[in-house]
């Protein structure tokens, strides 16, 4: 039954993957396939469609292209006590394109951001109750921005164009696990240390565009445990640093500033209908933290409900497919010295994930 929580994770991908600071995160670091039976593998596809359009005498226009999400996992079961993990997935991006003709500020202004990063974990199991983990990670980032609006003067130019090369930052991660395996309880903590990207980049303005990004640390409580027969209930907290995430070249144009800290919460439930197939629905919440968004990532917080059923095959693997369906919450941004609204925003999603014990 604990295996329930496996297939609700990947559907909650696509909830997670928009509203926090900015539309920036695209995945969150789960350590359940750690806790697989045996050597098992898993493969994850998320798909996001959102609606992000705000006013500004005129209207902005969508501004919020979709975007796929991908990852994959593997664990190896070295002995009775140890267990190491490998995971490949796409931790941060963005994918802006405001359009054009509209007569708002940033008409035809672009940015994408594109992260691919590999965790190596290690898992020492001091009791059927007790579990420690830890891993070192390795990110290559690079983005781009283009016709970003620019005050002239104090700038010689009122478009600002950007481009990166890729850039390999190390991180790591600490965490420890309490289960009763008779009652299907776990509960883990897990600390994700910050990634510091410097970056070489060219720009508009000539050379000595290079500048420092950091991907924010962050802590994760996950839990889950049985309640009844054939039923789970699952959820989440999340605390992250958007406070330090900041992306300003020169230390001059602020592509992505006044971001804040948030704490997202996930709860759900999970039901055993036949051997064969499962349910799961949880509902996500990232209260509004207020203040001015980023004209790159007008958000603040979200609401969310996700639905997943789970089909086990004979032969062992699992098929998880899962929607989702969120309410963006309404963020200000400010242009000059006055300030745009938006509001009304949603996203929906999709996710496939299959698995694998062997």
């Amino acid at each position: 039954m604990s295996k329930i929580l496996m297939g609700a994770a990947a559907s909650l991908l696509c909830s997670t993957a928009l509203g926090h600071a900015g539309g920036v995160e695209r995945s969150i670091f789960n350590p359940g396939f750690l806790f697989e039976d045996g050597n098992y593998v898993e493969l994850s596809f998320g798909s996001v469609a959102p609606t992000v359009s705000g006013t500004f005498f005129v209207s902005s226009g969508d501004m919020a292209d979709s975007f796929t999400v991908l990852s994959g996992s593997m664990k190896q079961q070295v002995s009775d006590k140890f267990a190491l993990g490998l995971m490949i997935d796409q931790p941060a991006g963005a994918n802006v394109t405001y359009p054009s003709g509209t007569g708002y500020p940033f008409a035809g202004a672009t940015a994408e951001i594109t992260t691919t990063q590999v965790t190596g974990i290690g898992l020492y199991s001091f009791s059927d109750n007790f579990s420690a983990y830890a891993g070192l990670r390795a990110s290559l980032a690079k983005g781009t921005v283009d016709n970003i609006p620019l005050p002239s003067p104090p700038f010689p130019v009122s478009s600002y164009d950007m481009q990166t090369q890729s850039n390999v930052a190390y991180g790591y991660l600490v965490g420890a696990a309490y289960e009763r395996p008779d009652i299907a309880l776990r509960v883990s903590l897990t600390y994700v240390s910050d990634l510091t990207h410097g970056f070489t980049a060219t720009d508009t303005l000539g050379p000595g565009a290079g500048f420092d990004t950091t991907i924010p640390q962050s802590w994760n409580l996950d839990f889950q445990t049985g309640v009844a027969a054939g039923t789970l209930v699952f959820g989440s907290i999340r605390w992250r640093d958007w406070s330090s995430f900041n992306i300003v070249p020169r230390g001059l144009v602020p592509l992505s500033t006044n971001n804040r800290d948030t704490v997202t919460y996930t709860l759900g439930v999970g039901r055993k209908f036949t051997d064969s197939l499962s349910g799961a629905v949880s509902i996500g919440y990232e209260p509004p933290v207020g203040g001015a968004a980023g004209n790159l990532a007008p958000t603040d917080g979200f609401k969310s409900v996700t639905l997943a059923a789970i089909y086990t095959m004979p032969a062992g693997a699992k098929i998880t497919v899962g929607a989702t369906y969120g309410q963006i919450g309404d963020a200000y941004t400010n242009i000059g010295p006055a300030q745009s609204s938006f509001t009304d925003n949603d996203y929906a999603g999709v996710g496939v994930k299959v698995g694998w014990n062997f």
